[in-house]
Formats: structure tokens, C-alpha cells, sequence
């Protein structure tokens, strides 16, 4: 079916990989580190632009080891998460497309992909292909019905500043991103769910935002290793994402949007919310 087909086309989304550091190096380091996490300013879209662009041919690969990314859990938020996407649904920070054999396409009416990256773009069209061949080829000639594809749209656009402008007030049903605002570190991530709050349908509509983020650990020792490591990482092999953002306040702090459902995984190493529009 289509939801195997691009499982086996695609590697999975995985989160941004832990430094490892000498226990030594730590243990000195830290002592000039504050007890606060430094502030994180992730990649401004120009240079996020730019950066995925050189990563799209090959970021499938390096993004993780599929087994991995089950273990870690994450292939299973995806699927309990994306699955809940209906109607006019809008993905930001769409990337290859990793996210597209998640959804429930029976639900959807249309999909639009946003991304910043020309490159990024690309790649997902090519899974986008891939699926549109796989149902033609399984269509029975015998039956009038078939695995329904929505229409689908891509949009080359900044989503910390553009979305109201390019698509108006109201305009989805749900809004889904992963992994991308931390990319964005947190001024961009805030301005980006700004955004996000503007362009989805208030929740008397059954407007939804579904977000799988990573975000800084409930454990002591991981939180503090992440407040340790993250710019690091973020330089060193994370591509531009600070990974120990506090989601779940920068969702607070977004002007009329509330949290209906917030779960951790793999101890609140990434999390999962389903936020709405209560304004």
C-alpha cells in the first residue's frame, strides 16, 4: 500500500544528534556555564535557505538510522500524531517530505508544503511522484474507487513571517510542522507560531496545530548536558537545530493559541502538542 511503499523509499526524521563530549571537558566547561540555557537564535531563513539546499540531496542519509528513530519512539509520535491531520492542512518546514506517508490521505482535502529551502522542495516532490505512481499502479481497473490523493501544492516561503500574507486569516483546518523550529531557535520559533495561530481555523471550527518538536529534557542530567551542548551541536552536526528549546512555553506565549495535549517521549527529549485557536 502507499503507507509501506514510502516508508521503504524514505529514512526516517530523526532528532538532531547529541554531541559527545570527554566527561572531563564537561565537568570543566560547566563550571563557567550559568544555571540558565543560553539563549538560542537557531538560523536565520536566509541562511536556513542556503544550508538545506546543500543538505537536500543527501539528508535522507543523514539524518538517522531508520531502527533508531524506532526505538527513540519517534516513528510512532508520527503516526499518532500526523494521522489526526483533516481537511485544508498546511505543513511547514516540509524538508524531503518525510511526513507524507503519515497522513490519513482520505481525510485530507488539499496539502500545501512549505518549506525555505528550493532544495528541500525538490526532494519532496519526488516522494509526492513516487506516490502519485504507486496508486496508479495499484488501481484496479475493476473498481471506480482508489487511494485518493488530495491536491497537493508547494510553496516556497518563510514561515516565520509569510504565512498570513500568502494564504489569509483562518485559512486551515490543521497545521503541522516537526522538527523545524528549532532550527529556528526561539524568536524565529515564536514569530513561526505566530504565524501558525493566524493562518489555522479557531477551535469552535475545529481548527488544529500538531506539532512534534524537540525540546529540552524533564531529566536533570539530560537537560543540563542539553543547555551544555546545544549551540555545539547545533554547529557541529545538528544543522543549525537548538535542541533544548522549552516548547511548551514559547506555545504559551503565542497571543491566543492553548495547548489541548502535550506528550513526552523518550524522556521529554521531543515532544508531541496539539494545540487550537481559542481567539
Amino acid at each position: 500500500d502507499t503507507k509501506t511503499f514510502i516508508a521503504r523509499q524514505s529514512r526516517r526524521k530523526n532528532i538532531s544528534t547529541i554531541m559527545t563530549l570527554p566527561l572531563l571537558s564537561i565537568i570543566t566547561t560547566a563550571t563557567t556555564i550559568a544555571s540558565a540555557p543560553p539563549p538560542s537564535f537557531g538560523l536565520s531563513p536566509q541562511d536556513a535557505s542556503r544550508s538545506y539546499d546543500t543538505y537536500a540531496p543527501s539528508y535522507d542519509d543523514l539524518d538517522g538510522d531508520a531502527t533508531v528513530s524506532s526505538l527513540l519512539g519517534i516513528d510512532a509520535a508520527r503516526d499518532r500524531l500526523f494521522r489526526k491531520a483533516s481537511g485544508r492542512v498546511l505543513e511547514i518546514g516540509v524538508g524531503t517530505g518525510l511526513n507524507l506517508y503519515k497522513y490519513d490521505l482520505r481525510r485530507i482535502t488539499s496539502l500545501t508544503l512549505v518549506d525555505i529551502s528550493t532544495g528541500m522542495i525538490q526532494q519532496a516532490n519526488k516522494k509526492v511522484e513516487a506516490i502519485m505512481m504507486n496508486v496508479t499502479d495499484a488501481t484496479d481497473a475493476t473498481t471506480t474507487t482508489t487511494n485518493t490523493i488530495p491536491p497537493i501544492e508547494f510553496v516556497l516561503a518563510d514561515a516565520t513571517t509569510e504565512l498570513q500574507t500568502r494564504f489569509g486569516t483562518d485559512a486551515f483546518d490543521t497545521v503541522v510542522d516537526s522538527f523545524s523550529l528549532c532550527v529556528m531557535g526561539n524568536p524565529g520559533a515564536q514569530r513561526c507560531l505566530s504565524q501558525m495561530a493566524k493562518v489555522v481555523k479557531p477551535n469552535k471550527d475545529g481548527g488544529r496545530i500538531l506539532l512534534l518538536e524537540n525540546t529540552r529534557s524533564d531529566n536533570d542530567f539530560l537537560g543540563w548536558y542539553q543547555d551544555l551542548t546545544a549551540d555545539a551541536a547545533a554547529n557541529a552536526g545538528g544543522k543549525g537545530c537548538v535542541y533544548n528549546q522549552d516548547v511548551s512555553s514559547l506555545i504559551r506565549k503565542t497571543d491566543g493559541l492553548i495547548i489541548m495535549n502535550e506528550i513526552p517521549y523518550t524522556a521529554g527529549l521531543f515532544r508531541s502538542f496539539e494545540c487550537s485557536k481559542i481567539k
